[in-house]
């Protein structure tokens, strides 16, 4: 049996000011890195990891590369797992979303953010692909993924088939997948 680990990038600028990231440049703050940090420790404590992949924004590179310092592990960026394009919604409040008119807590995952911005089904679509390879590349053995908050939430759909039960994880947060002969078996939320 194979382990995905997925984890949400440490607090970056964006999670502390509590705004939807302006740039994928955007990097960790202090309590991000310590996070990273204590996630290793955990990382190394419960699970065999042969590498980490990584989202190519900069706060999760950050995440990836401290975790693969405490694991001794290489680092390869997928650009599939990217965070979700929150189109004109970038660099505004959280709350923002929710005042714009089409915004259906009901159906999130098909609610797309105006001026360019992604569904979740498009990001599960994406994101989904390269956690598929992931799997079928390292059946038997363990490999951290770090992404976002959305492409998580997208993920456990793409895993689990709905979306009703899915939520965001906290910053470190992570979602393990177990998974053998190319099927998941499961997913279990672990908070940062």
């Amino acid at each position: 049996m194979g382990r995905l680990l997925l984890i949400r990038h440490a607090e970056s600028e964006g999670n502390r000011d509590r705004v939807f990231t302006a740039t994928p440049e955007v990097g960790l703050t202090e309590a991000g890195a310590d996070q990273a940090r204590r996630a290793a420790g955990r990382i190394q404590r419960d699970y065999a990891p042969v590498r980490i992949v990584s989202s190519p924004f900069r706060r999760a590179r950050q995440t990836a590369a401290i975790l693969a310092e405490a694991l001794a592990l290489p680092v390869s960026v997928e650009a599939d797992l990217r965070e979700r394009c929150y189109g004109s919604l970038a660099g505004q409040p959280y709350s923002s979303a929710r005042g714009g008119g089409d915004y259906d807590p009901a159906n999130y995952w098909n609610w797309c953010p105006p001026n360019g911005g992604e569904t979740l089904v498009t990001v599960a679509a994406r994101a989904g692909a390269v956690l598929d390879a992931l799997r079928d590349t390292a059946p038997d053995d363990d490999v951290v993924v770090v992404s976002h908050g959305a492409v998580m939430l997208a993920l456990w759909r793409h895993v689990t088939g709905n979306w009703h039960m899915g939520r965001v994880v906290g910053n470190t947060g992570i979602m393990v997948v177990e998974h053998r002969d190319g099927a998941y078996l499961g997913l279990r939320q672990l908070d940062g």
